[in-house]
C-alpha cells in the first residue's frame, strides 16, 4: 500500500512525514514554491526539539505519478481546493483508489463521492503548522495527535482498519470509527472559531463571537437533526495538554490552519465550509445565523483587502452581526 498525500501543507505534509518515518510508502503532491522546496531540499519536518529533513517522493500533480491501483490518497488540501483537485485526480489515477478526506468540515466527503466510490472521512486533531516553503511542523511532544476515519456516510472495512493501523506506526492515534460524520459535525463547531482567531482582534470580544458562532452551529444542526456531540473532539484543551504542545524554535504554533492561509498570503480561506456550512444548514432550516454570515463577508473582506490577521475589532463584528440580525428578523421560524 502506498499512500499518496494530495495536498502536503500541515495536516498532510505531517501526516506524510510520519507515515515516510514510519516505513510506509509515500509519496507528496504539492504545488508552487512548497512544491519546488520539497523537490530541491527535502522535507522539513519540525517537532519541539528535533528538526529533520526527509527525502521523500514529490510530483506537483496527480498526473506526474504513475499509479498501480495499489494506492491509498490522502486528500488534505483546503476545502474550497477539493473540487479542483478531485478532478485532477479522476484524469490520473484508478477510480477504485480510496480517498480519505483530512480535512476540516463536512462537504469535502459529499463532494468526493460525486466521482469516487471509496470515500473516508476523517476527523484531524494535530496541533500542526506550514508557514514556509518545504517546512511542516508538529508541536506535540507525546505524539503528533490523533487521525481517527471511516467510511463515509457510515461504517468500517479492512481499508479504515489498515490506514488507522499505519497512522498509529506514525505516531498518529488512530481508531476506525463507523459513525465518523458525527466526529467531523463535533469538529465542525471547534473549527467556527477559526475565521475569529484568523481576523478578529484577540480579547473578550472575540471569546463572545466564538460563543455566538458556535451557539448558532448547534442550533443550525440540531434544526437539521444533525449528530454533533463527540467529547473526545469537543474538549480541545485536553486534548492539547494530552499531546503537551509546546513551542518550536522558541515560537508557539501559528493559531488556527485559517489564520496561518492569511498570514501565508493563501489565495482563499476555507470559512466558507466552515462558518458557511452553518449559513448554508441555517438557511435550509429557517435558523437564523448572523454571526456566521457575517463573519464569512468579513473573512472574504479581509482577504481581498490584504489585510494582516487580528486586526478587526471584534465590536465591528459584533455591530454587523446584529445588523444582519434584525435585517433578517421577518424571516425568522
Amino acid at each position: 500500500m502506498r499512500f499518496v498525500v494530495l495536498g502536503a501543507g500541515a495536516i498532510g505534509g505531517v501526516a506524510g512525514a510520519g507515515l515516510h518515518r514510519a516505513g510506509h510508502d509515500v509519496t507528496l503532491i504539492a504545488r508552487g514554491e512548497h512544491y519546488r522546496a520539497i523537490r530541491d531540499r527535502g522535507l522539513t519536518f519540525d517537532r519541539p526539539g528535533e528538526s529533520v529533513t526527509l527525502e521523500i517522493p514529490v510530483a506537483d500533480s496527480p498526473a506526474a505519478l504513475e499509479w498501480d491501483g495499489e494506492e491509498v490518497v490522502l486528500i488534505a488540501t483546503k476545502s474550497q481546493d477539493t473540487a479542483g483537485a478531485l478532478i485532477d485526480l479522476r484524469a490520473a489515477a484508478p477510480i477504485a483508489a480510496p480517498l480519505v478526506c483530512l480535512q476540516n468540515g463536512v462537504e469535502n466527503e459529499r463532494i468526493a463521492l460525486r466521482l469516487r466510490p471509496n470515500v473516508y472521512g476523517a476527523v484531524v486533531m494535530m496541533p500542526t503548522a506550514h508557514l514556509d516553503p518545504g517546512v511542516v511542523q508538529a508541536y506535540g511532544t507525546r505524539g503528533v495527535g490523533v487521525i481517527d476515519l471511516g467510511r463515509y456516510p457510515s461504517g468500517t472495512d479492512s481499508v479504515s482498519d489498515a490506514v488507522a493501523g499505519a497512522f498509529n506506526d506514525a505516531g498518529i492515534s488512530s481508531q476506525a470509527r463507523p459513525d465518523i460524520m458525527r466526529f467531523k459535525y463535533a469538529k465542525l463547531i471547534n473549527n467556527l472559531l477559526n475565521a475569529v482567531d484568523a481576523i478578529v482582534e484577540p480579547g473578550p470580544s472575540g471569546e463572545e463571537l466564538i460563543r455566538a458562532a458556535q451557539e448558532e452551529g448547534r442550533a443550525a444542526l440540531t434544526a437539521a437533526g444533525i449528530e454533533f456531540v463527540a467529547e473526545d473532539v469537543n474538549d480541545v484543551h485536553a486534548r492539547w495538554e494530552r499531546l503537551d504542545v509546546q513551542p518550536i524554535a522558541g515560537r508557539p504554533r501559528a493559531g488556527s490552519s485559517t489564520r496561518q492561509s492569511l498570514a501565508r498570503g493563501a489565495p482563499s480561506l476555507e470559512t466558507d465550509y466552515l462558518n458557511g456550512e452553518i449559513s448554508l444548514i441555517g438557511r435550509l432550516h429557517g435558523v437564523p445565523t448572523p454571526v456566521n454570515d457575517t463573519l464569512c463577508v468579513l473573512s472574504d473582506r479581509h482577504l481581498r483587502e490584504r489585510r494582516p490577521p487580528q486586526t478587526l475589532p471584534a465590536e465591528v463584528v459584533l455591530e454587523q452581526a446584529r445588523a444582519r440580525d434584525y435585517a433578517d428578523g421577518p424571516v425568522r421560524r
